[in-house]
């Protein structure tokens, strides 16, 4: 089992996972940044993109490293916090929300990718993930894993997705957060649409 080979990771996870707030304070959002990683062969692509409310884009910028660890399940954050970080270090405007494509609290150690960087750079975190990693799903969409509601998800059209608390907000925040940020039949929030497709343009990395 892989997971074996990185206990030091789960390790880490189980202690930022009790270091997570939810701040359910109402919290200035004029600047939102999305961030989202592409791969291609051993080289990972990652686009951070900052909008305020009306969609406009505020600043962007586009971050290419070698790939460190594999893809392993559970262990998300090994693979991509080293290129969200390299990119949210280089971004050169502040911003009030993060949004990450992965899951925050919705976790099985209640650590995923979004908590984990969330808590680094202490901002207001969000995950929005396209699958679900753990958890019941109730008729109320809420999701619960571990006698806890930890997610949501919301259903758009033939997809799903799944919103969970990543660091300095709380669920039913995230969740208002969100919705407002999806146009249309849409099926991601759009800052983090602009982020995927920007991190999949790879002629936009130097």
């Amino acid at each position: 089992m892989k997971e074996s080979v990185y206990s030091w990771a789960v390790e880490l996870q189980k202690k930022i996972a009790t270091k997570i707030t939810y701040n359910d304070k109402p919290i200035k959002i004029e600047k939102i940044c999305a961030v989202d990683v592409s791969y291609k062969r051993n080289i990972a692509y990652c686009s951070a993109v900052i909008m305020n409310k009306s969609f406009d884009l505020i600043d962007t910028i586009n971050f290419k490293s070698v790939v460190k660890y594999p893809y392993i399940p559970g262990l998300f954050f090994l693979r991509e916090s080293g290129p969200i970080l390299g990119a949210l270090e280089r971004i050169k405007s502040d911003f009030d929300l993060l949004i990450i494509d992965g899951h925050g609290t919705l976790h099985p150690r209640k650590c995923g990718l979004a908590s984990y960087v969330g808590y680094l750079v202490n901002k207001p975190t969000i995950g929005v993930a396209k699958s679900c990693l753990c958890g019941s799903v109730r008729e109320d969409q809420f999701i619960v894993f571990d006698h806890k509601v930890l997610g949501y998800r919301f259903k758009k059209g033939k997809h799903d997705l799944y919103v969970s608390v990543g660091h300095k907000i709380s669920l039913r925040l995230a969740v208002e957060v969100v919705q407002k940020l999806i146009k249309g039949e849409e099926r991601l929030p759009e800052p983090l649409r602009i982020a995927d497709l920007y991190s999949k343009d790879h002629s936009n990395f130097s």
